[in-house]
C-alpha cells in the first residue's frame, strides 16, 4: 500500500516538473525573424527592419486563371426513353377462334390490312336470319302502301309495318357490326411484333394478340426539373446519345411540353420527336455531341438542320394511301387498275348486304423496314427501336461571347457567389498601412459576382468581373481577407514572390493548371 502512494506522489512531481519546463520554454524571448517570400529565414535582419520583418504576413500559395470571353453553350442534361410515334397492343373486343393470321413477325403491315379472323359462322347466320326478317318487313309495308291507297287499311296500320320494317333494319345492322368485330384490322401502318396466338387458339375478349408500332419516327421522352420551365420552347434542339449506339449522336426537336409537373420529383415531361435514322458520327469519336470548343464551350453540330415534327412524319416511314374501311366483313381486294398501288377498290354492300371493310394486300417484303434484318446499327435504315435508353441534351442557348471562369474559382458563401480577385495593393484600401512581405506585387480582393451557365468545367459570369481579370482557382481557403499577400503557384515552376506578374506579362493564353496546395 505505502508502495503505490509513493509511486503516484513520484508520477506527479514529474508531470508538474515537466509542465513548467514546457511554459518556461515557451515563454522565453526570441529574437525576430523575417520570413521571405521562398520561406526561408536570413541570418541577418532585412532592410525592412525588426518589427516590420516579425509583422509581415506569409504570402499563400495560389493557381489562379484569366476571365476569358468563350462560346458557352446553355444546356441541361437529363434522360429518356424512345417510344413509337404510334403504338397498340391488337385485342379482340369478342370471344372467339383463330381462323386466320394476315401478317408475319415483324413484317410491314399497311392500315386496313387484316391481321387477325376470327371464326365469324355464328355470326353470319344472325346476318341470314336479319335479311329474311328484313324481306318480311318490307313486302308487308309494300303491301300495306297498296292497301292503304285504296283504302282498304287504315293508315294506323302502313305506320305499324314501317316501323316494323326499321326494326328488322336495325336488326341487320348490329348483325354486320357483330361481324366485324370478328376481324382484326391495321389502324396504321407500322410493323407488328412477335404474334401470341396460332391458329385454332381460343382467346378472349381483352387478350393480346399481336402490338403494331410505328417506327417511321420516334418520340423521346424526358423530364427536366421544374427550374428550366420557362427556358423550355417548342422546336427547341435536343441532342441525344444512345448506350447501344456509342460514338453517334442524334437530333431532335421539341414537339411538345407537359402543362402539369411531377409532384413527387417536381419536374416537367418533354417529348421530342426525331427521325428513325442511323444519325451522325460525333466530332472525335467521343465526348459530347459537336466537339469542345475554347475554353471547354461548344456549338451544337447542325443544330439549324435539326428534324421538324412535320418532316420526321414524312420520313422513310411515309404512309401510302390507303383508303379507310367501314366496319363490315373483310373482303378480298377487288381486282381493278389501282389493286397494286395501295388503293383498293371494294364494292358498297357484300354478299350478306353489310358495308364492306376495306381490306389491304399484305405489304411486299422489300417494303419492310430493316428491324428484322438486323441489330440496330449503321448499316440499318431504321436503327431506333422503342424503349432504349437515351441521354439526353436539351440546348437553350448558345452565348458566343460569355465571360467565363473555371468551376473552381466559385466561392459559395451565405447564399451568395464570390471570386477572389488577384490585384495589386493599391486596389485594396484595406491593405493600406498593413505590413507586406519584400517584393509582394499583388493581394487578394473578394468580390461578389452573379452566375450564369455552366458548361464543362467553367462557370459564365454575368456580373462582378471584367474580360481579363485574374482570378485564384486553388488556395482560397488561405485568404480570409481582402489584402492577403499571394505568390503564384505554376506548374512545372517553382514558387515566385511576384504574384502574378508572369501571368501579366505573357500569360495572356490558357488559365494556369493544376499544382499543388
Amino acid at each position: 500500500m505505502a508502495s503505490r502512494v509513493i509511486y503516484s506522489v513520484v508520477a506527479v512531481l514529474g508531470i508538474a516538473v515537466a509542465s513548467g519546463a514546457a511554459w518556461w520554454y515557451q515563454s522565453k524571448p526570441q529574437g525576430p525573424k523575417e520570413i521571405t517570400a521562398s520561406g526561408a529565414v536570413p541570418p541577418s535582419v532585412g532592410a525592412s527592419g525588426p518589427a516590420a520583418s516579425a509583422s509581415a504576413p506569409r504570402a499563400a500559395g495560389v493557381e489562379v486563371a484569366k476571365v476569358e470571353r468563350v462560346s458557352l453553350r446553355d444546356d441541361a442534361q437529363s434522360v429518356g426513353s424512345l417510344r413509337s410515334r404510334q403504338s397498340v397492343m391488337m385485342r379482340p373486343e369478342v370471344p372467339g377462334r383463330v381462323r386466320e393470321i394476315g401478317f408475319s413477325d415483324g413484317a410491314a403491315v399497311r392500315k386496313g390490312q387484316l391481321l387477325v379472323q376470327l371464326d365469324d359462322t355464328l355470326q353470319r347466320a344472325e346476318i341470314k336470319q336479319a335479311k329474311a326478317q328484313v324481306s318480311i318487313a318490307l313486302a308487308n309495308f309494300k303491301r300495306n302502301q297498296e292497301l292503304v291507297a285504296q283504302n282498304f287499311v287504315a293508315q294506323r296500320v302502313l305506320e305499324e309495318s314501317a316501323a316494323s320494317l326499321q326494326v328488322a333494319e336495325a336488326q341487320l345492322a348490329l348483325s354486320c357490326a357483330r361481324l366485324s368485330r370478328m376481324a382484326i384490322i391495321a389502324p396504321f401502318d407500322g410493323t407488328v411484333g412477335i404474334r401470341n396466338i396460332n391458329l385454332g387458339d381460343f382467346v378472349k375478349d381483352g387478350a393480346d394478340l399481336v402490338n403494331l408500332e410505328d417506327i417511321g419516327s420516334m418520340y423521346v421522352d424526358f423530364r427536366l426539373p421544374e427550374r428550366f420551365q420557362n427556358k423550355l420552347r417548342l422546336r427547341q434542339t435536343v441532342e441525344m446519345q444512345l448506350d447501344s449506339m456509342p460514338g453517334r449522336t442524334f437530333k431532335a426537336t421539341v414537339e411538345a411540353i407537359d402543362p402539369l409537373l411531377d409532384v413527387n420529383g417536381r419536374s416537367v415531361g418533354v417529348r421530342a420527336i426525331l427521325p428513325n435514322t442511323p444519325g451522325e458520327a460525333m466530332a472525335g469519336g467521343g465526348g459530347r455531341p459537336g466537339g469542345a470548343g475554347a475554353g471547354g464551350a461548344q456549338r451544337p453540330a447542325g443544330a439549324a438542320s435539326a428534324a421538324r415534327p412535320a418532316e420526321a412524319r414524312a420520313g422513310a416511314g411515309a404512309r401510302p394511301g390507303a383508303t379507310p374501311g367501314q366496319p363490315g366483313r373483310p373482303v378480298a381486294e377487288a381486282a381493278g387498275a389501282e389493286s397494286g398501288k395501295g388503293r383498293p377498290v371494294a364494292p358498297a354492300l357484300d354478299a350478306d348486304g353489310c358495308p364492306t371493310q376495306v381490306v389491304v394486300a399484305p405489304a411486299a417484303p422489300s417494303a419492310a423496314p430493316a428491324a428484322s434484318a438486323g441489330g440496330p446499327g449503321a448499316g440499318n435504315p431504321r436503327p431506333l427501336r422503342p424503349g432504349m435508353f437515351a441521354r439526353v441534351t436539351t440546348v437553350f442557348a448558345i452565348k458566343d461571347q460569355a465571360l467565363t471562369v473555371p468551376e473552381e474559382a466559385i466561392v459559395p458563401q451565405g447564399g451568395r457567389q464570390f471570386v477572389i480577385k488577384v490585384v495589386p495593393p493599391a486596389d485594396v484600401p484595406s491593405a493600406a498601412g498593413r505590413p507586406l512581405p519584400p517584393d509582394t506585387k499583388f493581394v487578394s480582393l473578394r468580390q461578389e459576382v452573379k452566375l450564369g451557365a455552366r458548361q464543362l468545367g467553367r462557370v459564365e459570369i454575368t456580373e462582378g468581373v471584367n474580360e481579363g481579370e485574374t482570378v485564384v482557382v486553388a488556395g482560397q481557403q488561405r485568404l480570409q481577407r481582402d489584402g492577403s499577400p499571394l505568390r503564384i503557384v505554376e506548374l512545372g515552376r517553382p514558387p515566385q514572390a511576384g504574384g502574378p506578374a508572369s501571368a501579366a506579362s505573357g500569360a495572356a493564353s490558357a488559365p494556369v493548371a493544376a499544382a499543388s496546395r
